[in-house]
């Protein structure tokens, strides 16, 4: 099953409806919340002319969308997601995981795993090659980076420090934003040969999902 792919404002209205109906503390709730930050803010950017390619961005914004929502049907379904996404919905109740874990796995799912396949979709939907999209790629970089702070000085207690640190320093942002674009240009050389793309499209979302359980490892209780 694959979420249809909605426009833009269609995605946040989604996003804005699964926020009232996800319990707090969930940890899937957590991720939407940032993740409604971030759709709204490339929404806002998108009619302010910060893209050299509104149309294409759109475009991009709805397909990678579509793969989150993907993962929350299937749940909801009582089918598991793909394994990149398994992590942070298995372990959605977990007692002892911080919230900014939480956010953290849904993004490590959804910027190195969604975040190629939906850029190599765009691609082919509007005919456009990766380095045409590249340089509006970086400047949404700035857009992530500036929802991530705001996630972190939001959620992260003052001062940071014992195993919430050890196991935040899994991750960043910058380097999962880079190794994505990385494994868009390897699957871009790999669209001719369907069966090897398959399978490094699979093995990318299961070492991504282990990731993400990596950054969901409970705390000890203080």
């Amino acid at each position: 099953m694959t979420a249809p792919v909605l426009t833009v404002d269609q995605v946040v209205d989604r996003m804005t409806q699964l926020a009232a109906e996800l319990p707090p503390g969930d940890g899937v709730a957590v991720f939407n919340a940032m993740y409604l930050t971030v759709t709204r803010l490339v929404r806002d950017h998108l009619a302010a002319a910060y893209f050299d390619d509104p149309a294409a961005m759109a475009e991009l914004d709805a397909v990678f969308a579509a793969r989150y929502l993907t993962a929350v049907d299937e749940d909801r379904a009582g089918r598991r997601p793909d394994a990149c996404w398994r992590p942070l919905f298995e372990l959605r109740a977990a007692p002892d995981v911080h919230p900014l874990q939480f956010a953290l796995a849904g993004m490590n799912a959804h910027i190195e795993n969604d975040l190629p396949l939906a850029v190599l979709d765009t691609c082919r939907r509007t005919g456009r090659t990766p380095d045409r999209l590249h340089a509006d790629y970086l400047r949404v970089n700035a857009l992530l980076a500036l929802v991530e702070a705001q996630v972190r000085e939001s959620l992260l207690p003052v001062p940071l420090g014992g195993p919430l640190l050890h196991v935040l320093s899994v991750w960043s942002i910058d380097r999962a934003r880079d190794a994505a674009w990385a494994s868009v240009l390897a699957l871009w050389e790999l669209r001719r040969l369907p069966p090897a793309r398959d399978l490094v499209a699979d093995a990318l979302s299961g070492s991504v999902g282990m990731v993400s359980r990596a950054l969901l490892t409970p705390l000890s209780p203080n």
